[in-house]
C-alpha cells in the first residue's frame, strides 16, 4: 500500500458513500473569488478549492517596525521586503515614437544600511504615495540596471498608521509574507486569502475532541485564521503548532490504518526449505549479524499468512541483495515467483548478474532468473514473457516493463522494489496487482532518518543493515577547488595514472550528459545559493574529450556511459568495464546504484556541488568494493562558506551513511513525503517539518494508534475517516468503511 496524498492537506475526497461532501474546504474557488483571481491562483499554484487557498500559508512574517536586509537580495529572485523611502526623483525622458511624453520616477528605499532602487515609468503620481520617510511592503523581481539592483514597477502596501491604534502595537503586528509570483504579489494573495477565510465558515475538524483537548490544540479553522491574521507574534506560533499537529495526526492515522489493512490481507504462507539451505551452504562468506537478523524478520513475515510490507535499509554494499535473494528462495520453495523492480536497465542487469552468480549454476538452472526490460530485442522479450507466464522463471528482474499489461505471472508471491522512491504510487501498485496479495519487500541504499521513517515509511516494518561484509576496503574522500588549488586538481589525474598503472580502474562522474543536458541530479540546479555566477556544469561529452588529451591518461581506454545510451550500449560498456577492457568510465548518475566492479578504486566527481549528500554517498559506494582502498575526489569551485561546500565537507568527513542522511535532511528538507516524488523538492506537507517536529510526530503517532485501537474503522470519527479516505486506495477504503 503506497503512501498517497494531495498537494494541500485541506483537500479531501469529493464523494463518499452517503453522497456529496459538504462545502468548506472543497468549495471550488470560482464560487468564492472572482473568476479572474481564481484562474490566476490555479495557474500560479495549482489551486482549485477553498482548502487549497486557505492552506497556502505565510512563509514568514514581517513587522512594520523591522526593515529587511536589502544587501541579501539576489538578482532574479521574486522578493517581498519592508523598507523606508529615502529619496524620490522625477525625470522627463525622451518622447516616444508617437510624440507622447515619458517620465521615470526613481525611488530609493533603504534598510538604514543598504539601498535598493525602484523604477516607475510614466507613473509620476507614485511620488505622492512614496514620499520620503514612508515605510512600506514592496514586492517584485530583483533586476540589475547599470550595475545596481532595482525593482521595476513593484507592488507595494503602505504602512499607514490608522487612527486610534497604538503606535507600538501597530509597528509590531506581524505582516504575513506569502509564497508569491510575479503575477500574484504577496499583498494580493493576502487580500484573496482574507476573502477565502470569510467564506470558510465552520469546517469539521478531523482531530477528535479528546485528542485536541489533551494536546491543547485549537480547532483547525481557528488555527488557519490565526496563521493568516495574527495580532501578535505568539498567535502565529500557536497556529503553526496546531496546524503541524493536524498534519502529523492525519498522516499518522493514514499510515497506521494502511499498516493495519496490510495485516488483514491473507496470502499463502511461505516456509524455508532445501533451496535456502543449499544457497546458504554455498555462500563463500558468513552472513553478517544484521543480515541474519533482517533475514529472520523476513522469514517470520513470509510464514505469517498475511502480506509482508517491509523496508530494508542499509549502507551501500551492505548486502541487501543477498537478503532479498534469500526471501525469493523461500517463495520459490513452494512454487511461487518473485519480481524485482529496478529503476534503471543498468541496475536491473547488475541485479540479475549478481543473483545468478550468487545462486550458482545448479540453483540458477532450477529457478531460471529472467531479465525483462523495455529495450530488449522483441524475440528475446517474447521468450522472457513466456517463461514468466508459465511460471518456470521463478525469479524475474526488470524495469518498468514488468508493469506492462503484457506481463503476467503464474504465481507472483513476492515483489521486491529497489530504490522505491524512483517509482510512482500507481507503478508500484500495478506490479503488486499481478499477484494475490503478494509480499512486498522494499530496498533502499539511502539510509533514512528516524523521523522520515515515521512519516514517508510509517506504513512499513523497517529493518536496518548497518554493518558491512568483511573485506570491504576503506575509502578516503577529499574536496578539491580547481580555482583555489590548481596544483592539487592537476595532481588528480597523476594519481589516477598511478591507480591504472597498478592494474585498477576509475570512474569520473559528471552531472550532465552534454552541455546544458543535466541528468539524474537531486538538487535544484537552476537556483544559485549565493549571488555569485555559477560555474559551468561539467558534462560527459566535454570531459571525455578533455581527459583523452590529459598527458597522464594518454593511451588509456576511456569510455562514456549515460542514461541516453541504449540498453545494448550500456550493457556492452559495463561488460567491457568489468572485463578491464576500459580503464576509466566517464558517466552520469546512471552508475549511482547497483554497479559492482571490485577492481574500481578511484572516483572523481566533477561539479560535485550539483549533487545532494545522499547521492554523493551512493556514488562513492561504487569504489572500494574489493581488496584495495578507495579514493574519492569531490571537485567543486563553490564558495567555501556556502551550503553546497558544507555538504561536500560533510561527505568527506565520514563514511557513515546514517549520519549523512541526517545532514541531508537538515539541509535539503524531507522531500515530498506524501507523494510519489520522495527525493528532493518541496515537501507535500504545508506546516509539519520532520527535521524539527520530532516530538509532534511521535505524540501524533501515539494518539493515532490509540484512536485506531479503540475504533478500527473510524466509524465514531466521521470527519477523520473522511480525511483519511482521501489518502487511501479503494481496497483500503473499503476495509475501513466496513464497520
Amino acid at each position: 500500500m503506497p503512501v498517497g496524498g494531495t498537494a494541500y492537506p485541506g483537500r479531501v475526497a469529493t464523494k463518499r458513500a452517503g453522497g456529496a461532501l459538504p462545502d468548506g474546504f472543497e468549495r471550488p474557488l470560482e464560487r468564492v473569488l472572482p473568476k479572474a483571481a481564481a484562474t490566476k491562483l490555479e495557474r500560479a499554484f495549482g489551486m482549485q478549492t477553498l482548502g487549497d487557498l486557505v492552506w497556502h500559508l505565510p512563509r514568514r512574517y514581517a513587522k512594520r517596525g523591522e526593515l529587511t536586509e536589502l544587501a541579501s537580495l539576489v538578482p532574479g529572485e521574486h522578493v517581498t521586503v519592508v523598507a523606508k523611502v529615502r529619496s524620490v526623483e522625477n525625470r522627463d525622458l525622451q518622447r516616444d515614437a508617437k510624440g507622447r511624453p515619458r517620465t521615470l520616477t526613481s525611488i530609493t528605499i533603504t534598510d538604514g544600511t543598504s539601498e535598493l532602487d525602484l523604477a516607475f515609468f510614466n507613473q509620476s503620481w507614485r511620488k505622492d504615495d512614496l514620499h520620503q520617510g514612508v515605510t512600506a511592503l514592496f514586492s517584485g523581481t530583483v533586476g540589475v540596471y547599470k550595475g545596481k539592483r532595482q525593482l521595476a514597477h513593484p507592488d507595494y502596501e503602505l504602512f499607514d498608521e490608522a487612527e486610534g491604534i497604538d503606535a507600538e502595537e501597530w509597528a509590531n503586528q506581524p505582516v504575513p509574507i506569502y509564497p508569491a509570483t510575479a503575477t500574484l504579489a504577496t499583498t494580493k494573495i493576502q487580500a484573496l486569502v482574507a476573502q477565502g477565510l470569510d467564506a470558510l465558515g465552520d469546517v469539521p475538524d478531523p482531530v477528535p475532541d479528546a485528542v485536541r483537548r489533551a494536546q491543547k490544540l485549537m480547532p483547525v479553522a481557528d488555527a488557519l485564521r490565526l496563521a493568516h491574521q495574527p495580532k501578535v507574534e505568539q498567535d502565529a506560533y500557536r497556529a503553526r503548532h496546531t496546524l503541524a499537529w493536524h498534519e502529523a495526526f492525519l498522516l499518522q492515522t493514514y499510515l497506521l490504518a494502511t499498516r493495519d489493512w496490510f495485516d488483514t490481507l491473507p496470502t499463502a504462507p511461505r516456509h524455508p526449505g532445501r533451496l535456502l539451505e543449499r544457497f546458504d551452504a554455498s555462500l563463500p562468506w558468513r552472513l553478517t549479524d544484521d543480515q541474519r537478523a533482517t533475514g529472520d524478520e523476513i522469514l517470520a513475515d513470509l510464514a505469517s499468512g498475511t502480506a509482508m510490507h517491509r523496508l530494508v535499509q542499509g549502507e551501500v554494499g551492505s548486502g541487501k541483495t543477498v537478503v532479498a535473494t534469500r526471501a525469493m528462495l523461500v517463495v520459490a520453495e513452494s512454487g511461487g515467483q518473485s519480481a524485482l523492480l529496478a529503476p534503471t536497465e543498468v541496475l536491473a542487469v547488475q541485479h540479475l548478474r549478481s543473483i545468478t552468480r550468487a545462486l550458482g549454476p545448479d540453483l540458477a538452472a532450477e529457478l531460471q532468473p529472467t531479465l525483462l526490460t523495455g529495450q530488449m530485442p522483441a524475440s528475446e522479450r517474447k521468450r522472457a514473457l513466456l517463461r514468466i507466464a508459465a511460471g518456470s522463471a521463478r525469479i524475474v528482474v526488470g524495469t518498468h516493463a514488468l508493469l506492462s499489461e503484457r506481463t503476467s505471472f503464474a504465481e507472483l508471491g513476492l515483489v521486491v522494489i529497489d530504490e522505491q522512491h524512483r517509482f510512482g504510487v500507481a507503478q508500484r501498485e500495478s506490479l503488486r496487482a499481478k499477484g494475490v496479495h503478494p509480499h512486498t519487500l522494499v530496498l533502499t541504499a539511502t539510509p533514512i532518518p528516524r523521523t522520515i521513517a515515521m512519516t514517508a515509511f510509517g506504513d512499513l516494518d523497517v529493518s536496518t543493515i548497518r554493518s558491512l561484509p568483511a573485506g570491504r576496503s576503506p575509502i578516503k574522500t577529499f574536496v578539491v577547488d580547481p580555482a583555489e588549488q590548481p596544483q592539487l586538481f592537476g595532481r588528480i589525474w597523476e594519481r589516477m595514472r598511478e591507480e591504472l598503472a597498478a592494474g585498477r580502474q576509475a570512474f569520473v562522474v559528471c552531472p550532465a550528459i552534454a552541455p546544458g543536458k543535466l541528468e539524474g541530479i537531486d538538487r535544484d540546479e537552476e537556483a544559485p545559493e549565493d549571488g555569485r555566477p555559477q560555474p559551468p556544469v561539467d558534462d560527459v561529452t566535454t570531459t571525455l574529450e578533455r581527459l583523452r588529451q590529459v598527458p597522464a591518461l594518454v593511451g588509456r581506454q576511456i569510455a562514456p556511459l549515460t542514461g541516453a545510451d541504449t540498453t545494448e550500449q550500456k550493457d556492452a560498456v559495463m561488460r567491457a568495464f568489468r572485463a578491464r577492457e576500459i580503464d576509466v568510465l566517464v558517466a552520469t548518475t546512471v552508475i549511482e546504484v547497483g554497479v559492482d566492479v571490485p577492481n574500481a578504486t578511484m572516483m572523481v566527481v566533477l561539479s560535485a556541488d550539483r549533487f545532494g549528500v545522499s547521492q554523493l554517498h551512493q556514488l562513492r559506494g561504487r569504489i572500494g568494493r574489493g581488496e584495495h582502498a578507495g579514493l574519492c575526489m569531490l571537485v567543486s569551485a563553490t564558495d567555501p562558506l556556502s551550503p553546497a561546500r558544507e555538504r561536500l565537507d560533510a561527505v568527506a568527513s565520514t563514511l557513515d551513511g546514517f549520519a549523512l542522511a541526517e545532514v541531508d535532511l537538515e539541509q535539503r528538507g524531507e522531500g515530498d513525503v506524501l507523494g510519489a516524488a520522495q527525493s528532493g523538492g518541496r515537501s507535500g506537507l504545508r506546516v509539519l517539518r520532520v527535521a524539527r517536529d520530532v516530538s509532534i510526530i511521535e505524540a501524533a503517532r501515539d494518539a493515532a494508534r490509540a484512536v485506531l485501537d479503540d475504533d478500527a474503522t473510524l466509524a465514531e470519527h466521521p470527519a477523520l475517516r473522511l480525511a483519511v479516505h482521501a489518502r487511501l486506495d479503494p481496497d483500503a477504503r473499503a476495509a475501513l468503511v466496513t464497520a
